[in-house]
């Protein structure tokens, strides 16, 4: 029986040096739904997709990451290999096209590396990915020919190449204009929609995220603060959660880094 929780992080720490990262984090993502995941510079967002997809791993005892029920953490290198190879997409914040291929054969790079199809039914594929985002007829073009919207859009195509039950996007709005941001919206949403996708996506573009997303996760010092929908958080979060929400300067999270008194610090600089 397939489990409602595609990814679930149990009592989770992680530190780089002596910078704690995370402090017993405990979050379950929902499989099937669009979960973006949120809060300040610095709490970990990237680190928590890493985490996920195995780049990096918590020591032994410092909690679990689990997807599918399985222990990332603890997985041998070729069964890691396997899960993101069959379970698994990742669009990078820099999209990560390889510059001196066309547009097709980027898309076609995960299928002719990890499969042994023949050439026919990876050329089909291709077009069908392409299709999806709505480059087919930019299939002969090079990624210096592009605009940033486009080279997101193949990047997406590319990440679902393998037909991965798991998509992970690491800042896809960035960078780009109005136009691009809602096309690339309207992608994650029907894209999670069709293939029955579990999307977890790291953004700061709040209205973005709330369009799209099922869920939202707001992470800060170490912690879930808030997990929702966009309408609970926004109506029910928490003081911290309705600062971020909205932008507010004044709040929980303070605009100035802790300081001396201003007027003693004028006063000494000044001697």
């Amino acid at each position: 029986m397939t489990s409602d929780i595609h990814v679930d992080v149990r009592n989770l720490s992680f530190n780089r040096g002596d910078r704690m990262i995370y402090d017993g984090l405990n979050v379950s993502f929902p499989r099937g739904k669009v979960t973006a995941i949120m809060g300040p510079s610095g709490t970990g967002k990237t680190t928590l997709l890493r985490l996920i997809g195995g780049q990096l791993r918590a020591e032994k005892g410092e909690g679990e990451v689990l997807v599918d029920g399985k222990d990332v953490g603890l997985m041998a290198r070729n069964d890691l290999l396997a899960l993101r190879r069959d379970k698994m997409g990742m669009l990078f914040q820099t999209s990560g096209l390889f510059t001196d291929l066309n547009v097709f054969e980027n898309v076609a790079f995960p299928l002719r590396v990890h499969t042994k199809l023949p050439e026919d039914m990876i050329r089909d594929l291709v077009l069908m990915k392409l299709e999806a985002v709505g480059l087919r007829g930019a299939r002969d073009m090079q990624p210096a020919e592009l605009s940033g919207g486009m080279i997101r859009r193949v990047a997406l195509a590319r990440s679902i190449a393998m037909d991965p039950e798991l998509i992970m996007y690491d800042e896809p709005f960035t960078g780009l204009d109005p136009i691009s941001m809602g096309m690339i919206v309207r992608l994650i949403r029907g894209l999670n929609k069709a293939l029955g996708l579990t999307s977890l996506l790291v953004s700061h573009d709040v209205d973005e995220s709330c369009a799209i997303a099922d869920y939202l996760c707001i992470l800060s010092g170490g912690k879930v603060i808030g997990f929702g929908s966009p309408e609970e958080l926004k109506n029910e979060g928490n003081d911290e959660v309705k600062q971020f929400l909205t932008g507010d300067p004044d709040g929980p999270v303070p605009f100035h880094y802790p300081a001396n008194d201003y007027r003693q610090d004028l006063l000494g600089s000044s001697k």
